[in-house]
């Protein structure tokens, strides 16, 4: 459904801008989802890039939204970045960007080396899941 949105009715789109909705109840909706969510391999050799600009990166891993996992809980994690000496603002400006063309709102981790080895080493429940889930490991400097 696409319309002009307004202020009252939807505090974040900015009064005049074209908002479009999805129903969950199309008959279409998991095969829409799926074209929009698709990534390419153009599209992931591009986030390889640009993760790899923000500092000295070990581990990069996918999942969520990414792995068409729609539901949340608590432990849900789309985006886990493991490294370095990263840049914070390269790091904001990377997931705002990654935000717009997701359309959604991205759960993330960013942990430096050290923290990740000791989390795997203690069988931390956060890492344990996300790497027993489906995920993808866009980088794997750490030999996991």
């Amino acid at each position: 459904m696409a319309g002009r949105a307004a202020k009252k009715n939807n505090p974040g789109v900015r009064a005049g801008k074209d908002c479009y909705v999805l129903n969950p109840e199309f008959e279409h909706y998991d095969e829409l989802r799926d074209l929009i969510l698709k990534s390419s391999p153009a599209e992931k050799k591009n986030m390889i890039e640009k993760i790899n600009g923000l500092g000295r990166i070990r581990l990069a891993v996918i999942s969520g939204i990414f792995m068409k996992k729609e539901t949340h809980n608590s432990l849900s994690t789309d985006l886990l970045i493991v490294g370095d000496d990263i840049d914070k603002r390269k790091l904001n400006n990377f997931l705002k960007a990654l935000e717009a063309e997701v359309g959604k709102e991205l759960t993330f981790a960013v942990m430096d080396k050290d923290e990740f080895r000791y989390r795997l080493g203690m069988f931390d429940r956060f890492v344990r899941v996300l790497l027993e889930g489906p995920h993808e490991k866009l980088i794997n400097r750490l030999g996991i």
